[in-house]
C-alpha cells in the first residue's frame, strides 16, 4: 500500500493571519506549496490535508466541505481532510512541526534548540 503525505492547511498551504470564529474562510494559497502538492498530485502521490480545523464534532462536516471545495478551486481536485494521523503517512509538512532524532526527543536542527516558540497559549 502506497502510503500519504500530510499538509498542513494553516500557515502551509494557506495564508494564515489569525484564528477567527465568526469568520473561518480559508486563506489565498501559498505558491510554493500549492506547486509542491500540485506536483505530487500530477505524480500519482496521495495527499491528505491535515488540520485542525476539523477536530471539533460540531460543524466539522461544514468546515470539512470548505475545505474541500477549497482544495478543488486551489488544486484541481478535492483531496480527504484529516485531524490525525496514521502509520500510512510518511510524511507531514506543517508550518509548526520540529523534526526530532528517533529515539531520541532532540531536533535535528540545532535552530529549533535557540529558537524561543511563537505559540502562545492564554
Amino acid at each position: 500500500m502506497m502510503g500519504w503525505i500530510g499538509v498542513d492547511l494553516d500557515g502551509t498551504l494557506a495564508e494564515y493571519h489569525g484564528w477567527d470564529p465568526k469568520n473561518i474562510g480559508i486563506g489565498k494559497p501559498i505558491p510554493a506549496m500549492q506547486a509542491r502538492v500540485k506536483q505530487w498530485l500530477a505524480e500519482g502521490k496521495k495527499v491528505k490535508i491535515m488540520t485542525a480545523r476539523i477536530n471539533h464534532t460540531v460543524g466539522s462536516a461544514f468546515v470539512r466541505d470548505e475545505i474541500e471545495q477549497w482544495c478543488l478551486e486551489h488544486l484541481g481536485e478535492r483531496l480527504e481532510v484529516t485531524c490525525t494521523k496514521d502509520y500510512a503517512m510518511i510524511e507531514l509538512w506543517d508550518d509548526r512541526a520540529v523534526r526530532v532524532k528517533a529515539n531520541e526527543g532532540t531536533p535535528c536542527c540545532d535552530h529549533h534548540e535557540a529558537k524561543p516558540s511563537y505559540h502562545k497559549i492564554t
